[in-house]
């Protein structure tokens, strides 16, 4: 196989790996094909032979045509349609963000483009690191007030029912308006958020 087609074949390799939620070792173990080669299959390093690209095929359960077809060289591909997560009133997985208790929908969703996260926000002073989002974000206020800090704007207060859409890389923090506990609604772009 050309070098061209081995590192079309190793990104379709790689995609094909995180869709199932994957690691390199996890392939390893179903393919016989050894880690070390594996990263270096997936980086396009080196040439894939029939024997190995046999044994990826199978374990990942696709026909060798579609690794090479130019849809299977594209990391843009389509999520599968009629994708769905409910989430029910207290569950999510739990999630500290700089201090601040939530609960994470929608993570057993795999390459999602957003991640709702339901916040208690119950300091009055922001003490804890500012949180960065990729991308862009969006903050509801779903009960009590609250203040958001920011490393570019004046704090912002925010009523139940507020919301405000802002670019996530912006450091942000949250704090109550009081000693009254509040709930926020946050949606990012990716799946985590970074803390300064």
């Amino acid at each position: 196989m050309t070098n061209r087609l081995s590192a079309a074949a190793g990104a379709a390799i790689r995609r094909l790996r995180r869709d199932r939620g994957w690691t390199l070792a996890d392939l390893s173990a179903r393919s016989g094909v050894p880690l070390s080669s594996l990263s270096k299959v997936e980086l396009g390093q080196t040439s894939l032979g029939y024997e190995v690209l046999i044994r990826l095929c199978r374990a990942l359960d696709v026909e060798i045509d579609h690794l090479l077809r130019p849809e299977a060289r594209s990391d843009s591909s389509p999520l599968p349609a009629a994708r769905r997560a409910v989430i029910r009133a207290g569950e999510g997985e739990p999630r500290d963000l700089g201090g601040l208790a939530g609960r994470a929908g929608a993570t057993e969703l795999l390459r999602r483009r957003f991640t709702p996260v339901v916040l208690e926000v119950a300091e009055t002073q922001h003490t804890g690191p500012l949180l960065r989002a990729p991308g862009e974000a969006y903050l509801m206020v779903l009960s009590g007030q609250i203040m958001m800090h920011s490393d570019a704007y004046a704090p912002l207060s925010l009523g139940q029912g507020d919301s405000v859409y802002f670019d996530g890389q912006m450091g942000f923090g949250l704090t109550t308006q009081d000693a009254t506990p509040a709930t926020a609604l946050l949606i990012h772009q990716g799946e985590d958020i970074a803390q300064d």
